[in-house]
């Protein structure tokens, strides 16, 4: 009798513990890694990621992500990690240079991309166009 409680405990136990591990590695979020990012943050989640690309390249530039990220060399999708076509650098400097802009003429502290705080973001010049006004591209 005391044998059959005891295997009972020990497999209650085991399986106590089995759906414990389980339940903790599925609710351990998964931290994701870009690679080559020069500007926003290397620890970025993706959502903020996501979030700055559509609120400030598709709605602020009115462009697609093919727009700065070149073609995938096979063919499906795109190669976000390539510096390929020469926007991706553009963006990048438009980046530092809104950046700067909020820090030194409206003191902000934390500046980042996509801040709903900044005074001057990507639409402030372009207004859903690739290239603003007066702007080689669009005169």
């Amino acid at each position: 009798m005391n044998v059959k409680i005891n295997r009972k405990l020990c497999v209650i136990a085991v399986l106590g513990a089995s759906v414990t591990c389980t339940a903790t590695i599925a609710n351990k979020p998964e931290t994701v890694r870009y690679q080559n990012l020069k500007v926003l943050p290397k620890d970025i989640s993706p959502h903020d990621l996501q979030s700055i690309m559509a609120d400030d390249f598709e709605d602020g530039l009115g462009v697609t992500c093919g727009f700065c990220h070149a073609n995938a060399k096979d063919g499906h999708g795109l190669d976000f990690v390539s510096d390929t076509k020469p926007e991706k650098e553009i963006a990048r400097q438009m980046m530092r240079m809104t950046i700067g802009i909020n820090k030194k003429y409206f003191k902000l502290k934390h500046v980042n991309i996509g801040n709903p705080a900044l005074v001057v973001s990507c639409t402030t010049c372009h207004k859903g166009q690739a290239f603003p006004n007066g702007v080689a591209g669009n005169n």
